[in-house]
């Protein structure tokens, strides 16, 4: 009987703390998407009101008409920095799964001289904060004209996910087994064959997780794109949100809309691919 209650009383417990965690996950998200279709009287008002009298789309159509009213341009360029950021994303991913799935299979599969020491060196640089970097970037940025270009931003977000995309696609493809590669190879397959008709179909759920994180770490990055852009050349939408502002001030209902737009990407790529994520993760993270 006892046991029967300590059980009980611990899955109680778990659901209790689960409840608690996602009400702290998700309470600024709901609150984001309140005030995003809250007027200023109503996210003004005292007491607080956690539903608007009267939700409007308003801010919505502001932004997707591009008529920013009291508001500073923000809205009218927010449909440029959408798209300036969904182009860098993409492109990152592509290059950095590219180029990185390839120095992983080379760390996972070959043994060579100083193995262990260049992952490691690969691995380090995520260790450096971004803020000892910017002087020297922003100098040769400026000798080489990359300042405030989608090419530059694109470099940058390339040093930032090929370390990960190689330290998690090296260890889901350390547990690969190497048995069809090397029937492959008996078969007359040389070994970037067996690569690409045997592994990369294999490492589909790996695969899928780590483009997944690598659009929403380009798509997210701020503090080099906030430093390094100044027009709607190379101009992000983390960026453009920092600027909704009016005479009045700091426009904080058409900041909240923007970011309700700015995190749907990021939301329904997670959603749907939530499977890969969690299957592409735990295989990574298992030794073999």
């Amino acid at each position: 009987m006892k046991r029967k209650r300590k059980k009980a009383a611990k899955q109680v417990m778990i659901y209790v703390l689960a409840f608690a965690l996602c009400i702290y996950v998700l309470a600024p998200y709901a609150w984001l998407i309140i005030s995003s279709i809250s007027t200023k009287t109503d996210l003004l008002s005292k007491p607080l009101r956690w539903l608007p009298r009267k939700p409007t789309l308003e801010n919505y159509l502001k932004i997707f008409l591009g008529t920013s009213g009291g508001t500073t341009s923000a809205a009218n360029q927010f449909k440029y920095a959408l798209g300036n950021s969904f182009l860098i994303a993409v492109v990152v991913t592509i290059i950095a799964l590219a180029a990185g799935v390839l120095a992983a299979y080379a760390f996972a599969r070959f043994n060579f001289r100083l193995k262990k020491s260049l992952f490691y060196s690969v691995i380090i640089t995520q260790m450096v904060p971004p803020v000892a970097l910017l002087i020297p970037m922003y100098i040769i940025y400026l000798r080489m004209d990359l300042t405030d270009s989608k090419t530059g931003l694109i470099i940058i977000y390339l040093s930032m996910t090929l370390p990960f995309v190689i330290w998690i696609m090296k260890g889901y493809l350390t547990n690969l087994p190497m048995d069809l590669e090397d029937a492959a190879r008996v078969d007359g397959c040389s070994q970037m064959q067996a690569f690409f008709k045997i592994v990369l179909p294999l490492s589909g759920p790996g695969l899928a997780s780590t483009a997944i994180f690598i659009f929403i770490m380009a798509w997210n990055e701020f503090f080099y794109a906030v430093n390094l852009t100044s027009s709607m050349t190379a101009k992000t939408v983390p960026v453009l949100i920092t600027e909704f502002s009016s005479k009045a001030g700091y426009d904080f209902i058409m900041a909240a809309t923007g970011g309700v737009l700015a995190s749907i990407p990021p939301v329904v790529l997670s959603l749907v691919f939530q499977k890969f994520i969690v299957s592409g993760l735990t295989a990574g993270a298992v030794k073999s």
